[in-house]
């Protein structure tokens, strides 16, 4: 029976994350697998397991630790996860670089300082009266933002480094749609919808998943940069196309 630890969240995450270990958890132990919850924050010695999984281990509050911890855990057992990739994945920045490969992504502004004044030009540049602005570091829609014309800027996020995209309605009338690829191959895919009146997708905000049918556009998405390390591509009604770490 494999040894395997899954990295869970420190203990003053203060979002809910149940709702994703108790199911990935239940499907490795009905495998065969002997699964233990780790907080990434004190996995110091993880060569008692066979595996470890990254599932969800980092908080926004401590990048640095997090961005050094995948290749703690690879030095002392096997990360089912590639080390290069999560840390890619960790920070929202990589958008700039799927733009520049040619895939197609929401049009986004990365601003050092977020104020008014950055607001003002974003929906000049946009040409639009609705804004989303969250933190390029950031799990669970913390930190993230629907603004409308002359609301100011949330004062938990003013001042912070942030990203600023065109609100994109499809969210809410169609929802998201996730492609789940393990090795290259399609998995599944689910559509993700946020509750009435609200337009974040994540079940600790109301959000539903649904499995679904593949989109035959979002299968032909070419991912340049994609290889055997890369597990999913998430499409936010197509518009997006954002390479994520399973």
């Amino acid at each position: 029976m494999p040894r395997l630890a899954m990295l869970t969240p420190a203990a003053d995450y203060d979002a809910a994350h149940d709702w994703a270990y108790d199911n990935q958890a239940a499907a490795l132990r009905d495998a065969g697998a002997e699964v233990t919850s780790v907080r990434w924050t004190e996995a110091a010695d993880l060569s008692r397991f066979d595996l470890v999984l990254a599932a969800m281990c980092w908080s926004p509050a401590r990048p640095a630790a997090w961005a050094a911890s995948p290749w703690r855990c690879s030095a002392a057992t096997t990360l089912i996860n590639d080390p290069g990739v999560l840390r890619w994945n960790s920070d929202k920045r990589y958008l700039a670089e799927l733009s520049a490969a040619g895939i197609a992504t929401v049009p986004t502004l990365e601003v050092d300082h977020l104020n008014e004044a950055a607001l003002a030009a974003a929906h000049g540049v946009f040409a639009t009266d609705q804004l989303v602005v969250k933190p390029p570091v950031s799990a669970g829609a913390s930190g993230t933002f629907r603004l409308g014309p002359g609301e100011p800027v949330p004062e938990e996020v003013h001042g912070a480094r942030m990203m600023i995209q065109p609100w994109l309605g499809s969210v809410i009338e169609r929802g998201e749609t996730s492609l789940l690829l393990f090795d290259g191959k399609l998995s599944h895919a689910v559509i993700k919808r946020p509750k009435p009146g609200d337009y974040r997708v994540q079940p600790h905000h109301g959000g539903t998943t649904e499995q679904c049918d593949a989109p035959a556009d979002g299968l032909a998405i070419h991912l340049p940069l994609a290889g055997p390390h890369w597990h999913a591509v998430e499409a936010c009604a197509l518009a997006e196309a954002v390479l994520a770490a399973v």
